[in-house]
């Protein structure tokens, strides 16, 4: 019988799970499938409710994680097998290799140094990254990761003999015995390509909102500045398409919860940016709950800011690069149609576990979220359980971590 406890997932709610449950006395396993730890939260540029950095409150989790002995974290991870019951099970954690040592060398200038490229995933397809590279400068743990499938044969050679890189790393399985389960899995924007009516994965300039975070970030792709992909132009007319894809029984059959919000924040960026730029959202509804309707009768007030009460059908490439779109005017009872430079797609937030598998039986609703298992000291946080903003996430993080220590102590 174990005291331990696994957490599978390293983003917010994750962190938060294992960290309460590690300063109530238990030791704690973080598998993490990205080289990092941080999920969805560090790619974002502010979160609600004090519109801070992700830095700001990431930092104080790895501070925690950093001095507490009680929680080990295994990074490129995965839970590839689960046995056992509920007090004593038995986790099989395969761990890929990163090709570097287990130290944080500055690899900057031999990163900048390499020819070859990859796609980089952190930015969402705006940007590709050398094969040497670390996602963020606030990356914990601090080290870089080799894509050994992006070196040209010259990176190969430049790579001989350097005693900080291992190219001959390989995979490693490792055996965990713990008491619980803490499913984490979190989210991921729902795939924008599915909405070909909206001109995503086909009409320029159409991105995604967590695209936007991403350009709008000072450590993104264009360094903070919001720009058009496509020629990086500043943005003068932009329009945000609400619930793309959610509340649809052909996409994502629910409301996400946090899309209103993220877009009415996104919003404010493009302002503070651009004073002069015109916005309109095209909504269906807007939900800003609690006292996050201070936000949207801000965004309301402002005088660049149009909202139109409508659905978006169709959205098509335009003369230079520009986007336009059909929506019909739900108030005025008008089809328009409209011409942008920018069009931001609302996309919803999709369960992991809905396209991605654990080795866990685990019940799962109709759309992906977990609806059960906590009789068999499974207990899910976060996104992994339904849309949920950060706060929310963190607070779900705690309430699965006690859940978890009840389990482990009163087997």
């Amino acid at each position: 019988m174990s005291n331990a406890i696994l957490v599978v997932g390293g983003g917010f709610s994750g962190l938060t799970a294992a960290i309460e449950a590690a300063e109530l006395g238990h030791d704690v396993y973080i598998v993490e499938k990205t080289p990092y730890l941080g999920g969805r939260v560090a790619q974002l540029n502010k979160y609600f409710p004090k519109l801070c950095p992700p830095s700001c409150g990431l930092e104080i989790q790895f501070q925690r994680i950093r001095k507490n002995p009680r929680i080990k974290f295994f990074t490129q991870a995965q839970l590839v097998e689960l046995n056992g019951c509920k007090g004593n099970y038995s986790a099989k954690v395969r761990i890929a290799p990163r090709y570097v040592v287990p130290h944080s060398v500055d690899f900057s200038l031999l990163a900048s140094s390499l020819e070859g490229e990859k796609d980089n995933e952190f930015e969402l397809g705006l940007a590709k990254s050398k094969p040497l590279y670390r996602s963020m400068p606030f990356a914990f743990p601090g080290r870089y990761v080799l894509a050994p499938e992006a070196l040209t044969a010259a990176d190969k050679a430049r790579l001989v003999g350097n005693k900080f890189i291992n190219l001959a790393e390989e995979a490693k399985t490792i055996e965990l015995s713990v008491g619980a389960v803490i499913v984490a899995t979190g989210w991921k924007p729902y795939d924008v390509t599915n909405l070909t009516n909206l001109g995503a994965g086909s009409v320029k300039n159409c991105i995604s909102n967590m695209q936007l975070e991403r350009l709008a970030s000072p450590f993104g792709p264009t360094n903070g500045k919001i720009v058009r992909p496509t020629d990086g132009r500043a943005p003068q007319n932009i329009a945000f398409v609400q619930c793309a894809g959610s509340r649809d029984q052909n996409h994502l059959n629910f409301c996400s919860y946090i899309c209103c919000m993220a877009t009415l924040k996104q919003c404010c960026y493009i302002a503070e940016q651009y004073p002069d730029a015109r916005i309109t959202v095209y909504y269906i509804d807007l939900r800003a709950p609690g006292r996050f309707v201070k936000v949207l009768d801000k965004v309301k007030a402002m005088p660049n800011v149009t909202f139109v009460k409508g659905k978006v059908a169709d959205a098509r490439q335009a003369a230079g690069d520009n986007v336009e779109i059909q929506v019909e005017d739900a108030v005025r009872g008008e089809k328009l149609t409209l011409t942008h430079d920018l069009v931001v797609l609302a996309t919803g937030m999709q369960p992991t576990l809905a396209t991605e598998k654990l080795p866990v039986k685990l019940p799962l609703d109709e759309d992906g979220f977990v609806a059960g298992g906590e009789e068999a000291g499974i207990f899910a946080a976060g996104c992994a359980r339904m849309p949920l903003d950060v706060m929310r996430s963190a607070q779900s993080g705690t309430a699965a971590a006690l859940k978890a220590v009840q389990t482990v102590k009163g087997r």
